[in-house]
């Protein structure tokens, strides 16, 4: 009977400190996610530069967090439907759209890091133009009216103490590809294009030179914001049900963009391959791209600035409205 009482009591034992264990000594294990197959797109051009490593792990079997699957698209037009009616999860699109869908979707887009800087550029045939100021009194041919090109350069011309009424013309053309043609023509001698087309109209006019960055004289002010192209954004409810597959997303895309900066040619490779831009175009134009993956408050602090100015401009630019803190992920 002693032996009985004893086993018992023993038993009792071995119960409670299994419970104590599992109430306050080991914390208990979450879980961990499955496995998120991911459904990101991203429009060809600097936007989807940086993400080809990623990319390329995923299509040939590489160890990824995540399993995911890639669309490129030659226009925002043919991503925005499909991010809206949920068909994508994760989309690389222009900053000032980023803002636009969230309004339309009533706060359930949510943009998680900005991934291209400004690819804008004034070049010039001659020697007369070294800073904003220099362009008073000339002709620039640029595309893009109406829309961020616009509001970009008439921001820098005026923070730079000319009037873009006034002070400067500015003749206005369809598309880049005109722009390069006035310059080879003779008709235009200074002229604002973006990556790649600087590069690509520097291949037909080999004594075309960079005069002015613009990212560079955005960021002269030294005013908080930045000079955008492009931005990473995610349904919100996307983010909500799988927020450790985002959090291993933003890690392997911020790799991705390391290697993309740091292995210019392979990179240039790679982006041939995937038809975003012809090889050789990108081996010249990626250190100019500003490819990068900036989260958190910096994020917060530069897009928010960069869309007040459009507001300022226009306020449909960026959907009528500024959009909340809840628009800025992990700030």
């Amino acid at each position: 009977m002693m032996q009985m009482k004893r086993g018992a009591a023993l038993l009792l034992a071995l119960v409670m400190s299994v419970s104590l264990a599992a109430c306050g000594g080991e914390p208990a294990q979450e879980p961990a996610e499955e496995p998120v197959t991911i459904r990101a797109a991203a429009l060809k051009g600097p936007t989807a530069m940086g993400m080809v490593k990623l990319m390329s792990d995923a299509e040939s079997g590489a160890e990824t967090a995540n399993t995911y699957t890639f669309t490129l698209a030659a226009s925002a037009d043919e991503v925005t439907p499909a991010l809206m009616q949920g068909e994508l999860d994760i989309a690389c699109v222009p900053a000032n759209l980023a803002s636009v869908l969230y309004e339309r979707t009533d706060g359930g887009i949510v943009t998680l890091a900005v991934n291209t800087l400004g690819v804008l550029y004034v070049v010039e045939n001659g020697n007369a133009v070294s800073s904003m100021a220099d362009l008073a009194g000339k002709t620039i041919v640029a595309s893009g009216k109406g829309s961020t090109p616009e509001y970009a350069l008439r921001y820098l011309l005026r923070e730079n103490g000319l009037d873009p009424d006034a002070d400067v013309v500015i003749d206005w053309k369809s598309e880049h590809s005109e722009c390069v043609a006035a310059l080879a023509t003779g008709a235009a001698t200074i002229a604002m294009l973006p990556q790649p087309f600087v590069t690509v109209a520097q291949g037909k006019l080999p004594d075309l030179r960079v005069a002015l960055d613009l990212t560079q004289e955005w960021d002269s002010l030294d005013n908080g914001s930045a000079l955008l192209t492009g931005v990473v954004v995610a349904r919100k409810e996307f983010v909500e049900q799988h927020a450790a597959a985002v959090d291993q997303f933003l890690e392997e895309y911020a790799a991705s963009v390391e290697w993309v900066n740091a292995n210019v040619s392979e990179a240039a490779a790679l982006i041939g391959a995937y038809d975003i831009v012809e090889t050789a175009v990108a081996e010249k134009a990626l250190p100019a791209c500003n490819i990068v993956c900036i989260t958190g408050g910096e994020m917060e602090d530069k897009l928010s600035g960069y869309l007040q100015v459009l507001f300022d401009a226009d306020p449909d630019s960026v959907g009528g409205a500024l959009p909340g803190s809840d628009f800025y992920y992990g700030a």
